[in-house]
């Protein structure tokens, strides 16, 4: 009866003016009606302003801890596995970044096909790669990292190497490459700079094969994505505006509609304002996770690797089988969001195993010199996906010769479609590991013999991700211009994942 009633005299009310009218009026209104709807009413309108308070106070935490794990400290004092080996030794003096051993050349047996054969001279007419750069001001590249020129000075000069702006140190290092790319193809007009003739630079847009973006954005949202007191949007928010308004501006883009430009965004959040706008362009990144496939897919964009941010070893001092004493290794943080809930589970499994090291680790000096330590002293090295597939600690693992085992299902591999990763890696789907017993059964059953013959591999192939300058064959620079390369001209074979697991269960088994 009074549902009828509140029907009759309230149906040409929508449902936000009769709120509205109820808040205004209070209780002269709610007389009008029997007391059963005023109590249901009064329920109503109860619960949905509770909820409407939850869903702010729970938007607001959400926006202000977003990327800040919420487990209090005590807990996480709870998670780690404190089963470090008394042979791992801490060296407490002062972590430096390691000189670079004598490149060694991967051999044939490294690759699923021949590598692209370099020039012997280098000019336009030789190189593989003819790049057009935009001039984008310091602001956007070396101004980043507190570079200063001359009046109207776009660039360093790059052919002394003493006066060669650094990157800054600490963990944003290992998303350092856009810095290392553009280096590099400023060197390549330089004479008094030695380096492959994979890539160089030409001043005409119209004869080149990519057009370089040289943005540093990884090392912009690492340093400026932070509003101030008196901004209402950050800076690195402020730099993604103005390229984008920029680019679409230049005769380059609207030729082309960005589709043969190379845009550098190694850090998964670096360009997520820009990214939609820039889709037509291929990217370089560390991996797919935070990219839909309408904007990033395998088909359009590389996969580069992270600059490791462990000591690399050398060839010739690298510890050998006996010299590794602690069987599977793994440092970092423990509870992650998406595939990195890997992590926690094999926790729980692998915590009581004596020849296991497993702990919470922080990104820190004294993290990156405990891992350095760690990883050399292991024969087998867990790269887990975190919040995204991919993880540091797959070059990490390499650059130490230590055998990586990679538990990432959706993970996308640098070089792929020429490196044969199932020859120095051993990959297990996140649903096998996640079995008791199967992991260790599976690492244990790996023969000394085969350990020996993967950890050679890893010393032939380790080159292929290391970072420097000035770049050298094969080095890790080398080999992205290769697969930019590969990519223009459709030359490099498609990436079939769904084939890792097989092959490295046949290469294990042979």
């Amino acid at each position: 009866m009074g549902f009828n009633f509140f029907y009759r005299h309230f149906q040409h009310i929508s449902v936000s003016n009769l709120h509205f009218m109820f808040l205004l009026m209070g209780t002269d209104l709610f007389n009008l009606l029997p007391k059963k709807v005023v109590s249901i009413w009064r329920l109503v309108l109860c619960l949905f302003v509770m909820s409407t308070l939850s869903l702010v106070l729970s938007s607001l935490l959400l926006i202000r801890f977003g990327d800040i794990s919420l487990v209090p400290r005590s807990t996480y004092k709870l998670i780690v596995a404190d089963n470090t080996l008394s042979y791992i030794e801490h060296d407490e003096t002062e972590l430096k970044e390691p000189v670079s051993p004598p490149f060694v050349c991967c051999c044939d047996s490294c690759f699923k096909s021949n590598p692209t054969e370099l020039p012997t001279s280098c000019d336009q007419n030789h190189a593989l790669l003819k790049v057009f750069m935009h001039d984008l001001p310091p602001e956007f590249h070396f101004g980043l990292i507190g570079w200063k020129g001359d009046q109207n000075q776009l660039w360093p000069n790059v052919s002394n190497l003493s006066r060669i702006p650094i990157y800054p140190g600490g963990i944003s290092i290992q998303c350092s490459m856009e810095y290392w790319l553009t280096l590099d193809l400023l060197s390549s007009l330089s004479a008094d700079v030695s380096r492959p003739c994979t890539a160089i630079r030409v001043q005409n847009s119209t004869q080149a094969d990519v057009i370089l973006v040289p943005f540093f954005s990884s090392l912009s949202y690492n340093h400026n994505s932070k509003i101030s007191l008196n901004e209402k949007k950050n800076m690195h928010r402020v730099l993604q505006e103005r390229l984008m308004e920029y680019l679409t501006g230049t005769e380059e883009w609207r030729r082309s509609g960005g589709k043969d430009h190379l845009i550098m965004a190694h850090h998964p959040n670096s360009m997520r304002l820009a990214r939609r706008y820039l889709r037509p362009a291929m990217f370089v990144l560390a991996d797919f996770g935070r990219y839909p496939t309408w904007i990033a897919n395998i088909y359009k964009d590389i996969i580069a690797p992270y600059k490791q941010v462990v000591t690399r070893l050398n060839v010739t001092n690298s510890p050998s089988f006996e010299e590794r004493r602690v069987l599977v290794y793994f440092r970092g943080t423990i509870r992650r969001k998406d595939d990195g809930k890997i992590r926690r589970v094999l926790y729980n499994l692998l915590k009581d195993e004596n020849d296991v090291h497993f702990t919470y680790g922080k990104p820190t000096p004294d993290g990156f010199r405990s891992s350095s330590i760690g990883m050399a002293s292991s024969k087998f090295c867990l790269s887990l996906a975190g919040d995204t597939p991919s993880s540091n600690r797959l070059f990490d693992a390499i650059v130490s010769h230590c055998v990586p085992v990679i538990i990432s299902d959706d993970i996308e591999l640098p070089f792929e479609d020429v490196l044969d990763y199932s020859k120095f890696a051993i990959f297990v789907r996140a649903s096998d590991a996640s079995k008791k017993g199967y992991l260790m059964k599976l690492i244990r059953g790996v023969q000394k013999e085969k350990w020996i013959e993967m950890w050679e591999r890893l010393k032939q192939i380790a080159p292929h991700f290391e970072y420097q300058y000035p770049s050298q064959p094969g080095d890790a620079v080398d080999m992205i211009w290769q697969a930019v390369h590969r990519k223009v001209f459709s030359a490099g074979s498609n990436i079939s994942r769904q084939n890792r697991y097989e092959m490295s269960q046949k290469f294990l088994n042979t």
